[in-house]
């Protein structure tokens, strides 16, 4: 059958031959990354996978979703895909393991207005690393070629992570009491959110991307803005795996103030001592650069802080070594006090002094 006019797909603007390249391209990425349970590779309508291959005998299934928010924006304008993919899947596990669940598998989802192979694999490269890091499987994705939906040059991402966990291990912080210790776990920097208020600090300071970084001293501002949003899942799933935690809490948007009691009982208060850890240079320029007052940085950034861990209090000596055998920045950084109010409370202290350490 021959068409009147002779446009192809192609001509609309969505190139099948750059998928397949992607495709291509990526499946040894994902094959790196096969663990477990895995049931087939990619290609196929759906993606497999076998619980009772990966040692599961009555396991409850725990899903999560995110993507990178305006993070994304820094990567066009520093021209650099390498690691928003860690990102992308950090912010799904991390989640996940605050249930006590293991990350098993992992799937993305890309849209652009027009495939760039390389850009994309770049990207995707990314996601296999910090599935590598999660030890779960990226399974299966979309591509999806758009046009006309994004800009020149922009791509949107969004995860799928689906964990496990056996029926009695699940966490769900009940067991939380006063006298408990709040354990925290250093960032690798701002991560994954807040970004439209970086991007806004970095206009008012009159920088652009490629320039100096004021707060990482042999780095530019876009590369310093891009390091990866730090995967706490082989750390904690061990700590969990002694009986020594309680709760996680990992601290995205909303800061220490919004996702703590997000764990706590209703008759819980969590205080924090801001004296008791480090700051990192991007917050303290962040918060005297753009005027953030103190309460605005501590429910819009980590401050410093990635991830949660509440212990008894005769456990905080041997969980914090346990972290730190697996590579984590540890501090004891606050309790479990009183019931202060209705619902679940944070109180934090000495926060105004933090940006001045």
């Amino acid at each position: 059958m021959t068409a009147r006019n002779g446009l192809t797909y192609k001509d609309s603007g969505v190139d099948i031959d750059a998928g397949n390249a992607l495709v291509d391209a990526i499946k040894p990425l994902a094959k790196a990354t096969s663990r477990s349970g895995v049931s087939g590779g990619l290609g196929g309508f759906g993606a497999l996978f076998d619980l009772k291959a990966a040692g599961y005998n009555d396991p409850v299934l725990v899903s999560c979703t995110d993507g990178v928010g305006t993070k994304l924006k820094v990567a066009f304008l520093a021209d650099k895909h390498d690691t928003v993919g860690i990102d992308l899947v950090a912010m799904s596990v991390n989640d996940l393991v605050v249930q006590g669940a293991e990350p098993l598998l992992f799937l993305d989802y890309f849209a652009t207005g027009k495939l760039a192979v390389d850009k994309a694999t770049d990207v995707v490269a990314g996601i296999a690393e910090g599935c590598k890091q999660a030890g779960c499987a990226l399974i299966g994705g979309e591509t999806a070629e758009m046009p006309g939906m994004y800009a020149d040059g922009e791509y949107d991402l969004a995860g799928f992570a689906v964990g496990a966990a056996e029926r009695g291990n699940l966490l769900d912080g009940s067991t939380v009491a006063e006298g408990d210790v709040i354990l925290g776990l250093a960032s690798s920097g701002v991560h994954s959110n807040g970004y439209s208020l970086v991007r806004k600090v970095v206009e008012k300071a009159g920088l652009n991307y490629d320039d100096d970084a004021p707060f990482a001293p042999g780095q530019k501002v876009g590369e310093a803005l891009l390091e990866p949003t730090k995967i706490y899942v082989k750390s904690c799933l061990a700590a969990h795996k002694a009986g020594y935690v309680k709760a996680f809490a990992h601290i995205t948007g909303g800061g220490l103030t919004e996702n703590v009691p997000r764990v706590l009982p209703e008759t819980a208060t969590a205080v924090f001592d801001a004296d008791c850890w480090d700051f990192l240079p991007i917050f303290k320029w962040l918060a005297a650069e753009g005027g953030i007052p103190s309460v605005e940085m501590a429910r819009t950034f980590n401050c410093g802080i990635g991830m949660c861990v509440v212990v008894a209090a005769d456990k905080a000596d041997a969980t914090e070594a346990l972290l730190r055998e697996h590579g984590e920045t540890v501090s004891q950084i606050g309790f479990i006090g009183p019931r202060a109010g209705d619902g679940p409370q944070v109180i934090i202290k000495n926060m105004g002094r933090a940006w001045e350490k």
